[in-house]
């Protein structure tokens, strides 16, 4: 079995990872679509950087991480179904940043897919995790729709775009909604999440506009929506499957360790060589791979999500 306890000390323990703060990346040189090869999920480096300027979200986290390893070792579920009221708050300088509305229900079509295993790429799961390939049984409806017009050519990583007075858009009832913030980040991110735990002030999760929701071949080979699914699995409280470390715990007992992020769609099977020389399970929503790579969560994780649903769960403000 898998960890499931951190330590204060493992919760601060830095990783050297891309920073990209706000700074680094108004005048991008790496965003184009073309040049962005490699998946990039900055809530690790955003984590990181939350723990260095609040050193308190270390405890709420080990306490969050407490309440998941009793509700999980218990077998507790959610009374109920969950389902998820989307805040959308789009920020934009050109035409392209102001996504249609068309396109914002596609994500959310899309989320209702993954999250209830209807996505027509469920069957192409291996037969080595069909066992525990998961229907999580979260669903999501679309509560609003926010368009601010800005001057900004990108945001970066530092929640500007989650704060009126820094030209974007505080959080709508963050409690109780989750609140989507789609515009150009720049630095090659294509999105990035807040765990469970941080400011309600910051909540949320932010998505680069050219990969939300099925926005065509342009932004190929991440035009399938799943920036959205890997960035709200993180909202949920699951980790890079690879747990940021090579051969880490990503607190899950049946995803295999990976040597580390996988990226494009691997060959399968794709062997790592951590202890026992497991399969990976390359096409986790939480790994690195291309979207169309992309299609499954496991019952560990589905049992990790549900738990911040309980009464005293984290975002227990969802659950019925």
């Amino acid at each position: 079995m898998k960890k499931l306890l951190l330590s204060a000390t493992a919760l601060l323990m830095l990783f050297s990872c891309q920073n990209d703060s706000e700074e680094a990346v108004t005048n991008p040189t790496t965003t184009t679509n073309a040049s962005v090869a490699k998946r990039g999920c900055a809530t690790q480096d955003v984590y990181e950087e939350q723990l260095r300027s609040d050193p308190t979200l270390a405890l709420r986290r080990n306490q969050i991480e407490a309440f998941t390893e009793s509700a999980v070792s218990q077998g507790r579920l959610v009374n109920g179904k969950v389902v998820i009221p989307v805040v959308v708050n789009v920020l934009y300088k050109t035409a392209a940043e102001n996504i249609s509305a068309a396109q914002i229900q596609s994500q959310i079509d899309v989320l209702n897919q993954d999250f209830n295993a209807q996505n027509s790429d469920f069957g192409s799961v291996p037969s080595l995790f069909s066992p525990v390939a998961a229907n999580v049984g979260i669903s999501f409806e679309l509560a609003g729709v926010n368009r601010k017009a800005t001057s900004k050519t990108s945001w970066g990583t530092r929640d500007a775009m989650k704060k009126t007075k820094q030209g974007g858009l505080d959080p709508t009832t963050p409690s109780t909604k989750l609140n989507l913030w789609v515009c150009t980040i720049g630095g090659g991110i294509l999105g990035y999440a807040q765990f469970p735990g941080g400011s309600s002030a910051t909540d949320g999760v932010v998505i680069d506009s050219r990969y939300f929701g099925l926005s065509g071949n342009a932004n190929y080979p991440y035009n399938l929506g799943r920036t959205a699914t890997h960035e709200i699995g993180h909202w949920m409280n699951l980790r890079h499957i690879w747990g940021d470390a090579n051969c880490g715990s990503d607190l899950v007992s049946d995803t295999p360790n990976h040597d580390s992020a996988n990226y494009g769609v691997p060959a399968y099977p794709h062997y790592s060589t951590c202890t026992g020389h497991p399969v990976e399970m390359t096409m986790n929503y939480m790994d690195y791979t291309d979207d169309r790579g992309m299609y499954m969560f496991s019952n560990g994780q589905k049992s990790r999500m549900a738990a911040i649903f309980l009464s005293g769960g984290a975002r227990a403000g969802f659950g019925i």
